[in-house]
């Protein structure tokens, strides 16, 4: 066997080597990060604050929240460092922990986005029955099940990205440890890597986005033929339209970045895909459910209130 050096530490080439431009982007990310951070966790604060959100929805609200923060975390604190200090490297730990906690709570989110898309189906397809259904422990165990699931799914990847040999270029083609640019580094085969990026990751991915279609589907119909108020058909479909609204930002970005071909796309545009869904998004869903939804918003405001005059209380 040849003597293989391994590579201890890798190079983000990321998004620009203009100096003059990385301090815009380091201010531009800073106020996105600060963003996704105090909106979503204003968003927990609230629901943990009102009782008038301590329903399943809004469970599955705060852990969605709860993962945009922990999300946008993984990737943005690292990526301003190096915008500050020039230094765009990481070491190989490292590099495998944040590969890990990217794949760990993105498919996570994906499994959530279709609970909150079944619950909505039985809080209006089924709403006698909905207290029955979306208990409080069917509710930690649809979140836990979430979760584990994601933890699982990262790990494996985790896993397989540490047997490989990594002993050539270290220059990775985006601004984080994703798994695609890791891999073509690697001087070991990476075929069944590949193989299970396209089939379990592929599975986890679409199977979510099935069921919540299917939910949805159930819905409209459901909404179509068994409701005749137009009032009432507005009113519950008004529920859906903020989680309508973040699966489209979701499941657009992801299933482009990941389930269509490679070869298609420049890696510059694979970026800019990221980019949208991990650093993006999370700013935007806090924003969308305080806009579209009555709820939230008259929760918000009533806890802000609370805050800036409690001698009102």
């Amino acid at each position: 066997m040849e003597n293989q050096t391994e590579v201890s530490e890798f190079i983000f080439l990321g998004l620009t080597h203009v100096r003059s431009l990385q301090s815009y982007l380091f201010t531009l990310f800073l106020l996105l990060y600060m963003a996704s951070i105090l909106g979503n966790g204003a968003t927990v604060a609230v629901i943990l604050a009102e009782l008038q959100l301590h329903t399943p929805m809004y469970f599955f609200l705060g852990n969605l929240s709860s993962l945009d923060i922990f999300f946008s975390t993984v990737t943005v604190p690292k990526m301003l460092a190096g915008f500050l200090s020039g230094h765009h490297t990481i070491s190989f730990t490292s590099c495998l922990a944040q590969l890990h906690f990217f794949h760990f709570l993105g498919s996570s989110e994906a499994m959530l986005l279709a609970v909150m898309a079944y619950d909505r189906y039985v809080a209006i397809c089924n709403p006698l029955r909905y207290t029955l259904v979306m208990n409080p422990q069917a509710c930690l165990l649809l979140a836990g099940v979430t979760w584990a699931t994601g933890f699982l799914h990262a790990l494996m990847h985790t896993v397989m990205t540490s047997r490989l040999h990594f002993c050539g270029p270290n220059r990775i083609h985006h601004f984080f440890c994703d798994i695609k640019p890791l891999l073509s580094l690697a001087c070991s085969s990476t075929h069944l890597n590949l193989s299970l990026l396209n089939t379990v990751t592929g599975i986890i991915g679409v199977s979510p986005f099935i069921l919540t279609l299917l939910s949805y589907l159930y819905i409209i119909s459901f909404l179509s033929l068994k409701v005749r108020s137009r009032e009432s058909r507005r009113k519950a479909f008004s529920t859906c339209t903020s989680h309508l609204t973040v699966i489209a930002l979701y499941y657009g970005t992801v299933i482009f970045a990941y389930l269509c071909p490679s070869s298609g796309s420049s890696k510059g545009e694979e970026m800019i895909i990221t980019l949208v869904y991990s650093v993006i998004t999370p700013d935007l869903n806090p924003l969308i459910y305080t806009l579209w939804n009555s709820e939230v918003k008259y929760a918000t405001r009533k806890f802000i209130i609370r805050k800036l005059f409690p001698e009102t209380n």
